[in-house]
């Protein structure tokens, strides 16, 4: 019996994908812990509808997530940190303060969590820090750190 996993199913196959299995697998199974439904014709042109959709929608994702890596690469940060004079700051400055500095400066909405950076900053300087925007696409973001 062909039928449209609706879950994963560990040993058979990731959700969406079209399986054929034996008859009482699927009826004893699959089909009453709503894991599968049958392969009708129905069923296999919603699944591909689905599948199309879902596609267009993730390379609609990607071609922003690119116009957003252009943006961020031409675009100078400045973060304000207290300083105890001599360049060095009073703790570092963290991804969630690069964030949120992001928003107000620029109206950018980036999760700190997709900011990255190699070591924590604790001098004044020009630092440049990786955001990773998703579909394997990163930015370099140029980030000037001034004492306040």
């Amino acid at each position: 019996m062909k039928v449209i996993l609706l879950q994963d199913v560990k040993g058979q196959g990731k959700k969406g994908q079209l399986l054929d299995v034996s008859d009482g697998y699927a009826r004893n199974f699959l089909l009453p812990r709503k894991l599968a439904q049958e392969a009708t014709a129905d069923n296999i042109n919603t699944m591909k509808m689905n599948d199309k959709a879902a596609q267009e929608k993730r390379q609609k994702e990607r071609e922003q997530a690119l116009a957003l890596s252009k943006v961020l690469k031409e675009m100078t940060l400045v973060v304000t940190a207290k300083g105890g004079g001599a360049g060095r700051l009073f703790g570092s400055v963290t991804n969630a303060e690069i964030s949120d500095a992001l928003e107000k400066q620029h109206k950018i909405q980036l999760d700190k969590r997709k900011i990255v950076l190699k070591e924590p900053i604790k001098n004044v300087g020009t630092y440049t820090v990786t955001c990773k925007l998703g579909y394997e696409v990163n930015a370099d973001l140029t980030v000037e750190i001034k004492e306040a």
